[in-house]
């Protein structure tokens, strides 16, 4: 079996981004490790145990890294967080101040709506029809 484990996201710092996706989304933290060169290798994980994708935060470095936090896609819906909720997971993420682009809207392949994470980069909350 083969899967994508990592996506790296690029941020611009380690705990506000690990306060947004843990708290703001919902995600869990499964590693903060230190490294020698004062980085850290910071996972976080949007549902239980299993085959999914967890995403690597990763502190930029340097002049092209720090251009690239909240506009890795070039400004396109680059990340895709389902749902088996769409209802409770919306309002969640509204009460923490999530950042939603659109109102939900139901499409032939499920109910979405576009938001962004708290450096601009934009996700579709959705909801597979199903």
């Amino acid at each position: 079996m083969r899967r994508i484990a990592l996506v790296t996201l690029v941020v611009g710092d380690y705990d506000e981004a690990i306060g947004f996706y843990t708290g703001a989304l919902g995600f869990r933290l499964v590693e903060d490790t230190p490294r020698p060169d004062g980085s850290r290798w910071v996972v976080v994980r949007a549902g239980a145990d299993g085959p999914g994708t967890d995403l690597l935060l990763a502190r930029a470095r340097g002049g092209s890294q720090r251009a690239r936090v909240g506009d890795q896609t070039g400004g396109r819906v680059g990340f895709f967080l389902h749902t088996d909720d769409f209802a409770r997971d919306h309002a969640r993420m509204l009460a923490a101040g999530v950042t939603f682009l659109e109102e939900p809207r139901h499409e032939p392949y499920g109910t979405v709506a576009v938001f962004q994470d708290l450096y601009g980069n934009r996700w579709d909350l959705l909801q597979p029809a199903g």
